[in-house]
């Protein structure tokens, strides 16, 4: 069986000493590589355009979130990310917009029918006529 030598870490390319020279006499370098930053991209909020189409689509404000997610998402593909930027931020803020009714009609709908039962309790108790409880003991 032929072992396999390893190398160690790639050593830079060097530039060998004409004869008379020492190292000080040498001029010294240094390369400074720049590499852009990693920009990600925009959020297009597809995933949760889609939850508030199906369960929070009050006043059609979810399905116009939806719509503005997938045109983030193709902006996104075709590499126009500002575009994509703006159409996820309107997203996210249909989102916010119809979560936000919704919670609001749920809290209206519970003070509805719980006043509605406190009246309707009221009402009973004071048309009820004032005989005694005869039942068992």
């Amino acid at each position: 069986m032929e072992r396999v030598r390893t190398q160690g870490p790639a050593l830079p390319p060097y530039e060998p000493l004409m004869e008379g020279m020492d190292v000080e006499g040498k001029t010294r370098s240094t390369v400074v590589t720049v590499e852009t930053p990693v920009v990600p991209p925009p959020r297009d909020h597809l995933a949760w355009s889609l939850c508030t189409t199906l369960y929070a689509n009050v006043c059609c404000l979810g399905f116009l979130a939806l719509v503005f997610s997938v045109k983030s998402r193709d902006r996104k593909v075709l590499g126009d990310y500002s575009g994509a930027h703006s159409y996820g931020s309107t997203a996210k803020y249909l989102n916010i917009a119809a979560h936000l009714i919704n919670v609001f009609l749920i809290i209206l709908i519970i003070a509805l029918i719980a006043s509605g039962t406190i009246v309707l309790a009221n009402v009973f108790n004071h048309h009820q006529p004032n005989s005694r409880f005869f039942g068992p003991t």
